[in-house]
């Protein structure tokens, strides 16, 4: 056959509903907003929606969101939309229902987490209905990329430097195929052209192969931007956590030029959750990378500068305004400062955990590994969220969980819903009261030695990999001394500055809520002494710290 290739075939927006009327109107709303760029189809009942995704997935069709009417004879809404997620695992759903059924829908976002719920009537369908469809379009997008747009990554699961690729396209975003070689027939091809020492290959979009590259290499080749536009700005932000990117929004959106530095992905220890269910304005929850992704679009819709992976060296504070030193050897000059720089998990410090560490032993979620350890028995270490929403996460995949708590019981320090949904999985053993003595294997982890706290008996328990979630180290080893920090390494800042008073030209003054013991200098979140670990007061210490440089800008 000759000729140009047939364009590809254009996504699915399903709409179903057995009342003629509702359906012909949300048939005419969707293919009146969304026809031009999705192919918009519609089902009078269940059956017929769940036959229609059947034919969909034979032709090998991208399906974005179904929208589906809850109260339906012989198959209901709820059960046409569970047909769709097991067929279409990334396509969002949407259930439309009258009052009465919201108990439904509530059961819906526990059981198939359901995206939205929509009350009939939806009128005015630019109000309640396009926002929502909206949304969802964007965040399967972000999810879902054709073939020729995804960025292959060739090499081993025991690989570190595989690990940390893989680790860093997923919490991005960007769209990845993994090619195992030693499991892959066409990986083994690829690695053989490349070299032992070639390992890990990425294969950009555009073809271009790198031979494992360092990250910001990586960043460049597929468009990250690790500079800045220019060398002064009026707030410059250290970290791209919840913290610093609502610093960001903030800021940017209040008139201040504003660039943001992140050291690795945007999202910090939060965009690694696999799932965040009590952050408000999320009934079905949300995953820490699509709160981020998200975060980020504002930023750049607001024209924050937005560096990543870029790293900051020093902060000098000699001069009349702060100056960031970043790690290439430029410099940002900025009006004031604020450090949202974050925290990294404390390493085990066992025999064998730095030997196999990013060969089954992994410091938070790394959500990318969720392929490698399906069917596999792994262990998950900590008894805090993050540690809980892992556990819960990487039971849908591996054959057992184990969860290693020193304390004695996941209530201490987990929240109510995540200690239930442990409870409720009975692929998930936890022993609390428990540590890690070592950790086995010749060239990946094979087994881990744990400690019992009550009678220092230890056994061995076979494992491929195990998720780390302990303790807090704070980014600060590059600050200067003139910034404050208590024994452990956090910042300083406010009241918790004792007696310290700030000299400016207007006098003397009292440190602001979130300002460090250097005038214009403010440090939110994770970082700072005496936070609240948990995303939403990331986000109001980001927020209110901007109210706080205004006022340092206009003195």
């Amino acid at each position: 056959m000759t000729g140009a290739q047939a364009a590809p075939r254009r996504p699915v927006i399903l709409a179903a509903d057995d009342d003629p009327a509702v359906l012909s109107a949300v048939r005419g709303d969707l293919r009146g907003r969304y026809g031009r760029h999705y192919r918009v189809l519609t089902a009078g009942g269940g059956a017929e929606a769940i036959d229609t995704l059947d034919a969909l997935k034979l032709r090998g069709d991208a399906v974005a969101v179904v929208v589906s009417d809850q109260r339906m004879p012989e198959v209901s809404g709820t059960a046409v939309l569970g047909a769709a997620r097991r067929l279409f695992p990334e396509v969002r759903t949407v259930l439309l229902t009258a009052y009465a059924d919201t108990d439904v829908a509530i059961g819906a976002i526990n059981d198939l987490h359901l995206d939205y719920y929509i009350l009939k009537p939806w009128d005015p369908p630019e109000e309640r209905l396009f926002p929502i469809v909206d949304d969802l379009l964007e965040d399967w997008h972000a999810h879902h990329r054709p073939g020729h747009v995804v960025t292959r990554v060739v090499g081993s699961r025991w690989s570190a430097r595989t690990h940390e690729i893989r680790d860093f396209l997923q919490r991005n975003q960007i769209p990845m195929q993994w090619l195992d070689v030693d499991s892959s027939e066409e990986a083994r091809v690829l690695s053989g052209a490349a070299g032992p020492d070639g390992l890990p290959l990425v294969i950009t979009p555009d073809g271009a192969a790198l031979h494992s590259p360092g990250l910001a290499d990586l960043a460049a080749a597929l468009g990250q931007k690790t500079r800045a536009d220019a060398e002064s700005f009026d707030l410059a932000i250290v970290g791209a956590g919840p913290a610093g990117l609502a610093a960001a929004v903030y800021g940017a959106s209040e008139g201040l030029r504003t660039v943001c530095l992140e050291q690795l992905v945007p999202g910090g220890q939060a965009g690694q959750s696999s799932r965040i269910e009590n952050y408000l304005g999320f009934p079905s929850g949300i995953s820490g990378g699509d709160l981020a992704r998200r975060a980020v679009t504002q930023a750049r819709r607001f024209h924050v500068d937005l560096l990543a992976p870029t790293a900051a060296a020093g902060l000098d504070l000699t001069g009349p305004y702060p100056r960031i030193e970043l790690v290439d050897g430029s410099a940002i000059n900025c009006g004031a400062v604020i450090l949202a720089c974050g925290v990294s998990y404390r390493s085990l410090d066992v025999p064998g955990s730095t030997e196999f560490e990013g060969r089954g032993v992994f410091y938070g979620a790394a959500v990318s590994e969720r392929d490698t350890v399906t069917g596999e028995h792994i262990v998950v270490v900590g008894g805090a969220n993050s540690a809980g929403q892992a556990a819960v996460f990487f039971s849908d995949y591996a054959r057992s969980v184990t969860i290693l708590c020193r304390a004695g019981g996941l209530g201490a320090k987990m929240s109510s819903y995540l200690v239930e949904q442990i409870a409720a999985r009975e692929n998930i053993v936890v022993r609390c009261g428990a540590s890690v003595r070592a950790v086995g294997g010749t060239d990946r982890v094979e087994s881990v030695t744990i400690a019992d706290a009550a009678t220092g008996d230890t056994r061995e328990l076979a494992t491929s990999a195990l998720f780390v979630f302990i303790g807090a180290s704070p980014h600060t080893d590059w600050l200067p001394p003139q910034i404050a920090r208590d024994g452990r390494g956090f910042i300083l800042t406010g009241p918790g500055l004792g007696a310290r008073r700030h000299h400016t030209l207007d006098g003397d003054r009292d440190p602001f809520l979130y300002e460090t013991s250097a005038p214009g200098v403010f440090a939110v979140g994770d970082v700072r002494a005496s936070s609240v670990k948990r995303v939403a007061s990331a986000v109001g210490e980001g927020s209110v710290a901007v109210q706080f440089v205004h006022q340092v800008l206009r003195g």
